[in-house]
C-alpha cells in the first residue's frame, strides 16, 4: 500500500514537472497572438457561413419562382420535337410515294439517304 501511494506522488511529481517544462516553452505573447488569430478566423467563418446561408435562400426561392415555367417549357418542347418526328416522317413516306410514282420527280442527289444532324434533346448534352 505504501509503495502504492509512493507511487502515485511520484506520477504526480513528474506531471507537475512535465507541465512546468511545457509551459516554459510556450511563450504567453505567441500564445496571445495565436489565440486572437483564431478569433479572427472564427469570425470570418462565421460571416462567410451567413452570407452563403443567406445566398442558398436567395437561390433556392429563385429556383422555385422558375421550376414551373422550366417543367412546363421542357413539355412543351417535348411535344413540338414529337410533333416535327411525326411530321418529318409523313414528309418521308410522301417523298417515297412521290419517288414511286414518278422517279424523274427529284433531283438524283435529293433522294440519297439523309443523316439526322439534330441534336436529340432526350439524351443530356455534355459540354
Amino acid at each position: 500500500m505504501e509503495t502504492e501511494q509512493t507511487e502515485k506522488e511520484a506520477i504526480r511529481a513528474a506531471s507537475a514537472e512535465v507541465s512546468h517544462e511545457f509551459k516554459t516553452l510556450i511563450n504567453a505573447d505567441d500564445l496571445d497572438s495565436l489565440k486572437q488569430s483564431q478569433h479572427l478566423i472564427l469570425g470570418r467563418l462565421q460571416d462567410s457561413n451567413a452570407v452563403l446561408s443567406h445566398f442558398n435562400e436567395y437561390s433556392e426561392h429563385c429556383f422555385s419562382e422558375v421550376s414551373g415555367d422550366f417543367s412546363r417549357n421542357t413539355r412543351l418542347l417535348r411535344s413540338m420535337k414529337s410533333d416535327l418526328d411525326y411530321i418529318f416522317q409523313k414528309l418521308r413516306s410522301m417523298k417515297s410515294r412521290i419517288l414511286a410514282t414518278y422517279p424523274d420527280a427529284f433531283p438524283d442527289d435529293s433522294t440519297g439517304e439523309v443523316v439526322d444532324r439534330r441534336l436529340d434533346l432526350e439524351i443530356p448534352q455534355l459540354h
